[in-house]
């Protein structure tokens, strides 16, 4: 386009006033910028390039296209069902008397995928609370066997006392519950029914990051919905919900509530998971989903027909996130592994001399590379079964060989203390006597006996000091050991600090309420 006389006018040069040339002072100033070009340039050239350089040719796309889910969905769709769970008034009135929060106080970290009308005998998470009259929740699952065994989360059928099965081609079956697992989140149904069309798992350990994944479910009751996205991370840890024999793939697949217990495909059609979890702020989605690995849920589901419930094996220990600052402190050469800070007494760990202070690498050979990699990892293994485990302690690379026995979750309660135990007020502080400038004091019978505390084991943080106060040591808690060395006494405490040396780390066994864990504190300089 011409531009207009305006526009020419706009951007026409202004005429530069005249000006008395200067000849030789123009010149000297072009050869003084002449002679310092080369020796800037020089200055300026790099010895090592940081990088290497672009490669002379585009390279080959690694990803071409975006796919077409035509195909999938019509082959797959079939097999996944609708689920509508039913309370009676009766169940609704017991469940409210056992303390259900209200909608208000549930937690908007991690929703579950309840339909419209929210949770069985409990408040809606959206729209109008529920009548008194009964509740009704509704979500999705998908058949695993010809003759009608469904697969579905055990959030979606908690509590119902019918429980309906519809089909895409709009038959509805009642359906029986076989059985129902909280930890794994998993549940299996029963359809009277024969000659259905049924999914089929993927091979255990081949979801990756990045991979495309499908979900198809019920968002909000709109069944049958198709959603599409990539695994953003496999065997996430849920640090919101008491499932940690769960390690979740994360995706950014959009679900939302009603999508519960639907199925999670790859681009073959296989199942990799059942869709459980979203993370939210507002109880829909924001781009961040989990999904049961199918292998753990078939593990529970056959557990579930069998014997209509889930055991799982277990090592008898507790164990904690092992930083950098941990890992320096026990002489490790990085921060892999899961590291004990509790024992079972009497339990498997126990008797194949697993001792609190190890770190545990490897078990059956796959590596331990953070805490939360452990208890899945056990939890999957029948009790009875042998495992081999890789520890280090002292320096040294060790191995045991563990008997799991089955998970006693009373058992496992009991290794924490009383977490609404006080410690004794009888001691009087003593004054600093060791390098952390930590004042601490001994406990008297009756506090012993409140925190859980066996005789001679402990003392009470009064002053955790500069140090061990910016590491993470309060007022109230117990120490139990310095690294290896148990303390009974607040003498005891100062003989196992007194060599620790400005800059070193130290590691504290504390027990605050009903947890133990390692701290790692670093000895800072005298003042």
């Amino acid at each position: 386009m011409t531009p207009s006389p305006m526009n020419r006018s706009s951007i026409r040069p202004a005429p530069a006033r005249p000006r008395r040339a200067r000849p030789l002072q123009s010149l000297a100033l072009f050869g003084a910028i002449i002679a310092a070009l080369p020796v800037a340039c020089t200055a300026q050239a790099p010895t090592t390039p940081i990088a290497p350089p672009p490669a002379a040719t585009p390279a080959a796309p690694l990803v071409a296209g975006l796919p077409d889910f035509t195909n999938l969905v019509q082959r797959v769709g079939p097999a996944v069902v609708n689920i509508s769970a039913e309370v009676t008034p009766k169940r609704e009135r017991a469940t409210a008397r056992g303390g259900l929060p209200d909608e208000d106080q549930i937690p908007e970290f991690f929703r579950r995928f309840f339909g419209p009308d929210g949770m069985p005998g409990g408040p809606g998470q959206q729209g109008p609370r529920q009548p008194r009259g009964g509740g009704r929740s509704i979500g999705s699952g998908f058949l695993i066997s010809q003759d009608g065994y469904v697969l579905t989360n055990h959030h979606v059928v908690d509590g119902a006392d019918t429980v309906t099965v519809k089909l895409t081609d709009r038959r509805e079956f009642k359906a029986k519950v076989i059985g129902s697992d909280e930890q794994s989140d998993v549940a299996l149904l029963k359809i009277e029914a024969k000659g259905l069309p049924f999914l089929r798992a993927a091979a255990a350990g081949q979801t990756k990051a990045g991979q495309w994944v499908v979900a198809i479910g019920s968002p909000f009751g709109l069944d049958h919905s198709v959603t599409a996205g990539i695994v953003s991370a496999v065997g996430r840890s849920n640090p919101y919900a008491d499932q940690r024999y769960v390690p979740f793939i994360q995706t950014d697949v959009a679900i939302n509530q009603g999508n519960s217990g639907g199925p999670l495909l790859n681009t073959s059609g296989e199942v990799v998971g059942i869709n459980s979890q979203i993370f939210s702020n507002s109880g829909g989605y924001m781009g961040v989903s989990f999904a049961i690995p199918i292998d753990v849920a078939m593990n529970s589901a056959e557990q579930l027909r069998a014997s209509g419930k889930v055991s799982r094996g277990q090592l008898g220990v507790v164990v904690q996130v092992l930083d950098s600052k941990g890992a320096q402190a026990l002489g490790l050469p990085d921060s892999n592994g899961a590291l004990v800070n509790q024992v079972l007494p009497g339990g498997p760990a126990d008797k194949a001399g697993i001792q609190l202070g190890d770190v545990i690498r490897t078990v059956n050979g796959t590596q331990i590379r953070e805490s939360s990699d452990l208890p899945p990892l056990i939890g999957n293994m029948a009790p009875g079964s042998k495992a081999k485990v890789g520890l280090f302690r002292d320096g040294k690379n060790l191995e045991v060989n563990v008997a799991v026995s089955e998970l006693d979750t009373d058992a496992a309660a009991g290794l924490a203390g009383d977490p609404s135990a006080r410690p004794g007020e009888k001691a009087v502080p003593r004054a600093n006597g060791n390098p952390l400038n930590l004042i601490a004091q001994d406990v008297d019978a009756a506090a012993r006996q409140r925190l859980g505390l066996k005789p001679g084991e402990g003392v009470v943080v009064r002053d955790p000091g500069d140090a061990a106060g910016d590491a993470g040591v309060r007022a109230g808690d117990v120490i139990l050991s310095v690294g290896r060395s148990q303390v009974g006494n607040v003498a005891a405490l100062d003989r196992a600090l007194a060599g620790v040396k400005p800059g070193q780390t130290v590691m504290l066994l504390i027990r605050r309420g009903a947890q133990t864990q390692f701290i790692a504190v670093e000895a800072g300089e005298d003042k």
